[in-house]
């Protein structure tokens, strides 16, 4: 797809380093009040579990920005709402972010452009998530 940025490979990375202890929980917990909100309301239910607490199942939540957005760039919307704005709008960008309302885990999974000057549906975030953890779910 054009404009796809996957962030797996960053992930993985960074969850080894706290796994061997080189990082801590607090510097990857740490999502934001606003965050956590916009996981309540907007996120979407993935079936795979948080890779540090192991209890919740993130959820993926994305913003959207772009010039044509004017006031709606920076937030967040329903994979429902991405369809309809791809069908108005020339091109704009989307940001899939992981969050764990549990332990506030959060990690940018992937970016890409959507609009009528991109005909590509957007991709599934759960084929972004499943993509981030190897077959058997571990880093």
């Amino acid at each position: 797809m054009d404009g796809f940025v996957d962030y797996s490979l960053q992930r993985r990375a960074l969850l080894r380093e706290v796994y061997a202890g080189r990082v801590g929980m607090s510097e990857v917990c740490d999502a934001s009040p606003y965050l956590k909100s916009a996981a309540r309301f907007h996120g979407e239910a993935t079936e795979q579990r948080c890779p540090i607490c192991r209890r919740e199942y993130v959820l993926n939540v994305h913003y959207i920005y772009g010039d044509q957005l004017k006031h709606a760039a920076g937030q967040a919307r329903s994979r429902a709402e991405l369809a309809a704005l791809a069908s108005t709008l020339g091109e704009f960008q989307v940001y899939v972010v992981e969050v764990c309302r549990g332990c506030n885990w959060n990690h940018l999974v992937e970016q890409y452009l959507l609009g009528r000057a991109h005909r590509t549906a957007p991709p599934l975030s759960e084929a972004g998530a499943s993509a981030a953890t190897s077959p058997t779910g571990t880093v």
